[in-house]
């Protein structure tokens, strides 16, 4: 039987990619966590998200998982780059995006990993072999939480075991990464808003021998099939002849449609179709009003909903998972007050809002509305044709190249980021220019040694010093005074980087975000208070023993 503790710091309620994200980087600081999740067996044929964006690939590579995600994944990144527009597979290529969600076979400055295709049950099972390695973090499979107590010293939760059994746990903290379907969103009176699409999907995975045998019209990772009856985008789950298909614009009932007609209408001819699971679905552009309780916190899906357009879905749940793991860890270990959770929503909630309306502006242009007879003809016509569609798509241009969303989200108006700059211009969807502006992600660089600037980070803070002569030390010695984990890295000797990071000195976040920059630091208590949400420094000089917590009253 297995033995459950009957309280626990942390109870993350739900083991999808947001739980197991939070437990990570819980469990790596340490701290004790408990994750229960109803499913057993991760199903491989419904594979939901396949995109892990460029950002969720750099937390990897933190967590040191990146490359097992690559071994794991069935299509390499050198396989194929673009997303392809065609008639069809056999007909005719009508526009191409390359090097679409990220998706570079060489590395570039921008980033310290290019995205990755995999299907989310792979992607999981690396995150639960990482959980499985932290000898504080325990997963419980085929558990699941029937109802939740928010409470203002912690959560209780009943928890019903895979043999029908219950078993009720205190938490000091609970997190709530049970999506949509949940029930901590409940408890804290949460309610999602927003609107749902209104054009219905069927999601069909399948095998092909005819696809792997035959010569396609066009190479890519993604295919997008304009002027089927049915229009909608397909592409490869694995090298050796399983695929993956979304139909839009099902105007029928979907119990009754024949998921091998479809496959074969997107293909344009008759190839052979083994369907192996098939998902009805339709958008939803949804966001809660708000994202925390007392002791409850809602993560990922329970807090948002977004439409899979651009392949955002999965990964702003990592982003939450990583920006409330390192500030619930600073909680727990004493280095920050309770405040500096009030920043979680601060941060995060408009994100997700920017998020879901990137996705949901590319409702408009789906496959569908860009069907027009004739668009397979050969000939002047066809081609013609084919050339004022493929003008029409660049439309989905901000769908395939959303650095701006993906690495461009900031949090310069935060309560515990640190500036006196103005509110920086947000960068469009589809374009990214580096910034090192307080709230911004830390210009990525490659050092002249070959390693990544982010791979000298701290798990904690670090200061960045990138001009010789400049003083740390008071910075350090705050730092130690509070108990919070500072780490100062001298980059003085790499003038690029001065240029790049726009200031003498940086102060950089354990989530790789500018908590502050500045060629000096005027009171270094008063900087490092403010960035854990502990406000103004008291006008008492703190005593060598003090405490974070001692200061904050």
């Amino acid at each position: 039987m297995t033995t459950v503790p009957d309280s626990i710091p942390v109870l993350v309620v739900g083991g999808g990619p947001s739980g197991l994200a939070v437990a990570i980087e819980l469990g790596r600081r340490g701290i004790e966590v408990l994750v229960v999740e109803p499913r057993s067996v991760l199903d491989p044929l419904r594979p939901r998200a396949k995109t892990t964006s460029v950002r969720t690939m750099e937390h990897l590579r933190r967590w040191g998982i990146a490359d097992r995600l690559r071994d794991a994944a069935p299509i390499p990144v050198g396989h194929a780059q673009d997303v392809v527009f065609v008639t069809g597979l056999f007909g005719h290529e009508i526009a191409r995006f390359e090097n679409a969600f990220g998706l570079w076979a060489t590395p570039r400055e921008l980033a310290a990993e290019a995205g990755q295709q995999a299907p989310q049950p792979v992607v999981e099972e690396v995150l639960r072999e990482a959980c499985a390695e932290l000898p504080t973090v325990r997963l419980l499979t085929g558990w699941r939480a029937t109802s939740v107590v928010d409470g203002p010293d912690g959560a209780r939760a009943v928890l019903l075991d895979p043999h029908g059994r219950t078993r009720e746990v205190t938490a000091d903290y609970l997190l709530g990464c049970d999506g949509s379907s949940g029930v901590t969103r409940a408890a804290i009176g949460a309610r999602y808003r927003g609107a749902s699409g209104t054009v219905p999907n069927l999601s069909i995975t399948f095998r092909s021998r005819a696809l792997e045998e035959r010569d396609l019209c066009a190479h890519g990772v993604h295919y997008w099939v304009i002027g089927a009856r049915h229009g909608g985008l397909m592409g490869r789950l694995d090298l050796d002849g399983t695929w993956w298909a979304i139909v839009q614009g099902i105007d029928e009932d979907v119990a009754e449609v024949d998921a091998v007609a479809l496959v074969r209408s997107l293909a344009g001819d008759d190839i052979d179709v083994d369907v192996l699971a098939t998902d009805p679905w339709s958008a939803r552009m949804l966001l809660v009003d708000r994202y925390r309780g007392r002791r409850v916190l809602l993560v990922g899906d329970a807090a948002h909903l977004n439409p899979p357009w651009g392949g955002h879905g999965f990964n702003t749940c990592v982003g939450d998972a990583v920006n409330l793991g390192w500030k619930l860890a600073a909680v727990l270990q004493g280095w920050a007050p309770e405040t500096l959770l009030d920043s979680y929503e601060a941060e995060r909630r408009p994100v997700a809002e920017r998020t879901i309306a990137a996705a949901g502006e590319q409702e408009a242009f789906l496959a569908p509305s860009f069907a027009a007879a004739d668009l397979d003809a050969d000939g002047v016509a066809g081609h013609a044709l084919r050339t004022d569609v493929a003008l029409a798509l660049q439309a989905k241009d901000p769908e395939f190249h959303s650095l701006g969303l993906v690495l461009g989200y900031d949090y310069p108006s935060s309560p515990v980021v640190v500036s006196d700059e103005p509110c920086p211009t947000r960068q469009p969807v589809n374009a990214f220019e580096p910034s090192a502006h307080p709230g911004a992600r830390l210009p990525h660089a490659w050092l002249p040694d070959g390693r990544s600037v982010y791979d000298l980070l701290g798990e904690g803070f670090t200061l960045v010093r990138l001009a010789p002569g400049v003083d740390t030390d008071r910075l350090g010695e705050a730092a130690e005074r509070l108990g919070l984990p500072l780490r100062v890295l001298d980059l003085a000797h790499l003038p690029a980087l001065r240029a790049l990071y726009g200031a003498d000195l940086v102060l950089v976040r354990p989530d790789q975000h500018v908590a502050w920059r500045g060629d000096e630091v005027a009171d270094p208590f008063d900087l490092l208070r403010r960035v854990v949400g502990a406000g103004q420094r008291p006008t008492a000089a703190p005593s060598a023993s003090s405490s974070l917590d001692e200061l904050t009253h």
